[in-house]
């Protein structure tokens, strides 16, 4: 529970150290000295969202610390999840808010974030501020509150956890429907590529090998022309050299016949004859390199084939390939989404069932949890005088939510034989007062949070309903500590320690003091109160009485 508040520099407070007690601890002052400023603090130090405006005119920063002791388990287990020790049972928890609008928060004197502060907060601290009024007037909280009255809360747990993983399967399966018409689109490209690519069933490296066959195949064309135009010159014209040497070889030969010295000449000439004979052997090889036409007509083809596909395709014969491949990846993942959407489709219809198999057991346990909800706040607000008052909760169900299928609504009756009605319609800004602590009251049997704080829960009631109030408030400090600011009698009577908020002005300054209150200055403040400043001896006595009948102060 929350020991110690320390305050610097926020707003009118300039430094304050306020000890806190087990049991209900009041917190009175005149209207403006700067009540609600405490709740701030607190709202601050557990992580609430802060104000620069907060800081104290002229300073620089203020700093709000909160030392709690000793520790629930839930708290222990926040602290033991953000690798934080509780060893000692005691929590530090301190805010600075900067002028200049930052905040820095720590725990036990280490750096943390606003996130773990409010993590904390929600085990340490429960705050009720007049806003909270509005919850009974919101039907759409009540829900929430018939759940948190709960003490067992695991198939609402189970619930939510089913119906995360159908609204997760749903979204899979509505954004694969979305696509279904995309892909289907998509198929009829990836079946025409399929189908093109592979009926051409491009090689490796085709498109190369093909283009140097083309060209290879062009110059044998050229070189066998040439080889015929040297043959036809050579041996196959009608005055090819071959001819002409041989007669001349005759000729010579007749000359040596006659001269002797010519036959080495002769000799020569036959010589060239045969070395032409070799030559135009060797050429005419060269005439027979090209292709058919038959073989060129296919060849040409095939090339004219694979360089249209690669140009539509803008690759390669090697691209090609690939992005045939891929393509046949693509229709098996697509055929797989089929079948993932088929699965996918059944799942869902069986997490459906399990859902609203859950939702009707979760309205079952509401139903029977909405009567126990009903008798024990009609108990309550018996003790808070509205005796006549009949609270019930309308459950009705619609559709399934993250929450279940049902919705609630509390309607009250004012008066016997009255139909319940939406509290709106009825109640009075007391009577949601008493109502709201009605719910707090028989929430608390049921939380393990230790601190309750009441910031003027006692809005809009006076005589004996504020009465009640305050023996309420006592009664729930029996198990929780109370802190409670209020401007009744009624309920700082009640309190077991009283703390007295007071501000003091100068010309150039305003400050709030706060003080702990004893016995003679707790019956000058009730008495305050009660008549105003004008503490008589008569109304210091009606104080000082109405203390010892509380139990408050002694009777010495």
């Amino acid at each position: 529970m929350l020991r110690e508040l320390s305050i610097e520099n926020l707003a009118v407070i300039e430094s304050a150290v306020i000890p806190l007690e087990d049991g209900f601890n009041a917190f009175t002052g005149e209207t403006g000295a700067g009540k609600s400023i405490l709740i701030h603090g607190i709202q601050a130090v557990l992580g609430q969202r802060t104000n620069k405006d907060l800081v104290r005119t002229g300073c620089k920063k203020a700093v709000i610390t909160a030392l709690f002791s000793p520790l629930s388990e839930d708290t222990r287990a926040v602290l033991s999840e953000y690798g934080i020790s509780s060893e000692d049972d005691e929590l530090l928890l301190t805010r600075e808010i900067s002028a200049d609008g930052g905040s820095v928060g720590r725990v036990n004197g280490k750096s943390a974030p606003a996130a773990l502060l409010r993590a904390l907060g929600d085990t340490l601290v429960n705050i009720h501020g007049q806003h909270d009024n509005q919850i009974l007037l919101r039907p759409e909280r009540h829900l929430e509150v018939l759940d948190q009255f709960g003490d067992d809360c695991s198939l609402l747990e189970q619930y939510k956890r089913e119906f995360h993983q159908l609204q997760s399967c749903a979204r899979t399966l509505t954004q694969l429907k979305k696509a279904e018409q995309e892909k289907r689109n998509r198929l009829l490209e990836l079946q025409t590529t399929i189908t093109e690519i592979g009926e051409l069933d491009p090689q490796p490296q085709e498109d190369i090998l093909l283009d140097a066959q083309f060209q290879s195949a062009s110059r044998a064309e050229d070189t066998a022309a040439l080889a015929e135009t040297v043959c036809q010159m050579l041996i196959k014209g009608e005055e090819n050299i071959s001819d002409a040497l041989a007669l001349a070889c005759d000729q010579i030969d007749r000359l040596a016949d006659e001269e002797n010295d010519a036959e080495p000449l002769a000799e020569r000439l036959r010589a060239l004859n045969i070395e032409l004979r070799d030559i135009a052997d060797e050429v005419a090889a060269y005439t027979g390199g090209q292709l058919s036409p038959a073989e060129s007509a296919k060849l040409n083809e095939r090339r004219n084939a694979v360089n249209t596909m690669t140009l539509r395709y803008h690759t390669d014969a090697d691209g090609l390939r690939e992005i045939y491949e891929n393509a046949l990846k693509e229709v098996e993942a697509i055929e797989s989404d089929a079948d993932r959407l088929n699965a996918l489709s059944k799942e869902r219809a069986e997490r459906l069932h399990q859902v609203t198999e859950l939702a009707r057991q979760l309205t079952a346990h509401r139903q029977a949890l909405a009567e126990q909800f009903s008798r024990r706040v009609g108990e309550e607000l018996a003790e808070l005088n509205m005796p006549r008052v009949r609270l019930s909760v309308a459950l009705t169900q619609g559709k399934l939510t993250p929450n279940g299928m049902d919705h609630a609504e509390f309607l009250i009756s004012a008066n016997p034989g009255e139909p319940p009605k939406p509290i709106a319609q009825i109640a009075s800004g007391g009577e949601l007062s008493r109502m709201m602590l009605a719910l707090k009251a028989v929430l608390a049997e049921r939380d393990a949070i230790p601190t309750l704080i009441f910031d003027e829960i006692d809005t809009g009631v006076s005589g004996k309903a504020a009465q009640k109030i305050g023996l309420k408030l006592r009664a729930l400090s029996r198990h929780h500590q109370v802190i409670c600011v209020t401007h009744l009698a009624q309920l700082a009577i009640q309190a077991t320690h009283h703390l007295l908020i007071e501000k003091h002005s100068t010309d150039s300054s305003t400050s709030t003091e706060v003080s702990v209150l004893n016995r003679d200055a707790r019956i000058a403040e009730i008495a305050r109160i009660m008549g105003g400043d004008d503490n008589s001896a008569l109304l210091l006595q009606t104080a000082e009485e109405a203390l010892i009948s509380a139990g408050s102060v002694s009777d010495l």
